[in-house]
């Protein structure tokens, strides 16, 4: 079985855009900013042989706030040029009750199902509550990156937490390099 880094997208991979102490995801593919260090560090990560997979909640296109292709546009630009081994999207809502929304388990389960991913010994970083609900009901090492957002962190515990994605991914390589 092989080790996986689960990561969100805004904020841990890309720069989340701000309104009023809530994060949002950029508007359109030239908006994205990534994280400086977070694609050498993903680099560090698959010399380890550890896959990168991208699991992001993208509920504005059931809100039809933003299209699907916009939005896939993103995820495009994000999975090439961070390098990651997949990107999964839930286009869903929380009132559509989907498997695949975090906090639910649902892209996390599917992906290990698929590419044989030992869930146990694997990690998911993220930046909201629903990252880390959606890592510990996986069974996951969880990694939160806490940037001081004004919502209430409604999850379970983070088994660790940092202060910037940075920290986060070499919080990873730490533990993996022994």
């Amino acid at each position: 079985m092989r080790r996986a880094v689960f990561v969100d997208r805004d904020g841990v991979l890309n720069a989340a855009v701000v309104v009023d102490g809530r994060p949002f995801p950029p508007a359109s593919a030239h908006g994205l900013q990534f994280l400086p260090g977070v694609r050498a560090r993903i680099d560090e990560l698959r010399r380890l042989d550890m896959l990168l997979i991208c699991v992001t909640n993208q509920p504005d296109v059931a809100r039809g706030t933003a299209s699907r292709s916009a939005v896939e546009a993103v995820n495009e630009r994000v999975r090439v040029e961070m390098g990651l081994d997949e990107l999964l999207a839930c286009y869903h809502d929380d009132a559509d009750q989907c498997a695949c929304r975090k906090p639910r388990p649902g892209l996390l389960l599917a992906a290990a199902a698929r590419l044989d991913i030992d869930l146990p010994h694997s990690y998911m970083i993220g930046d909201r509550w629903r990252d880390v609900g959606c890592g510990a009901a996986a069974g996951c090492i969880t990694v939160f990156v806490d940037y001081g957002y004004g919502e209430t962190y409604r999850g379970p515990a983070p088994a660790y937490t940092c202060a910037s994605a940075a920290q986060a991914f070499d919080l990873v390589l730490s533990r993996e390099r022994g």
